[in-house]
């Protein structure tokens, strides 16, 4: 049976799993209201003019109405990093869709295990933590709960190839490992800059030109979203910021609102 991949979500992620598919087959993107289909659309085809991709922007078809996916084979959540929403869509997927398809998602820090309890299917689940820029990232952290099929194993690797990214299977730990061990470190670069008044743009280019990194923690998190980076945080039991906290609470969330740690 050909694959046919549906992804459920509006956001970065989303959009950005998309671009990425349209580069091989037609994918389904379902967003929740005609505005959030209409912003996917708008990104979609933003990501895939920047990368000056020869795909058909007609390989991404973004619907509203959840039924569209009842013929998918493969379903990936893609929407905020909250258990509760995630068990809610994913088991309103898994009345949707055929008993054959797998279903995925993208969390990047939730216990999968909880996850697939929720979806119905645990044997045909899997998580998927893809990073942002999804278009330009390689890894795919792959994390099966213990009742995953082999067929289910399978079709994910199959997919990663397709994406053309590298899949690492990890252990179903809070945070599993990219975020285990970056969270810490992203944080510790708030809290000094919190004890010395230093500038942020300051801490972003010591770590830049001093480690090698092709982007300064501080406007990392930025780019992750400090909404999302406090509930990774909670997740893996790293105490927040409170100027994190601080920001998160008064709407500033990074280069997506256009202020964070660092103003755009």
């Amino acid at each position: 049976m050909s694959k046919r991949l549906a992804i459920v979500g509006s956001g970065a992620i989303a959009c950005g799993l998309a671009a990425t598919a349209a580069h091989h087959e037609p994918v389904l993107l379902l967003a929740r209201s005609d505005t959030s289909a209409d912003r996917a659309r708008t990104s979609v085809d933003v990501t895939l003019a920047r990368l000056a991709a020869e795909v058909d922007p007609d390989h991404v078809e973004v619907v509203t109405d959840p039924q569209e996916l009842a013929q998918a084979t493969f379903a990936v959540e893609a929407v905020v990093e909250d258990h509760d929403v995630k068990a809610r869509v994913l088991a309103e997927l898994n009345e949707i869709l055929g008993p054959e398809a797998i279903l995925a998602s993208t969390t990047s820090s939730l216990s999968v295990q909880r996850l697939a309890q929720a979806s119905g299917r645990p044997d045909r689940f899997l998580g998927l933590h893809v990073f942002n820029p999804v278009t330009k990232m390689r890894l795919i952290e792959l994390i099966f709960p213990p009742q995953a099929s082999a067929a289910t194993r399978e079709a994910a690797q199959t997919l990663c190839e397709d994406f053309e990214k590298t899949p690492v299977e990890v252990p179903d730990v809070p945070g599993f490992v990219v975020n285990r061990l970056l969270f810490p470190y992203l944080f510790s670069a708030v809290r000094l800059v919190e004890e010395t008044g230093m500038d942020p743009a300051d801490v972003d280019t010591c770590m830049k030109l001093g480690a090698g990194h092709p982007m300064g923690p501080l406007a990392l998190l930025d780019l992750v979203g400090l909404d999302v980076a406090k509930a990774i945080g909670e997740t893996i039991g790293e105490s927040i910021p409170p100027r994190v906290r601080e920001l998160v609470a008064e709407g500033a969330l990074g280069r997506k609102s256009g202020r964070g740690i660092h103003a755009y």
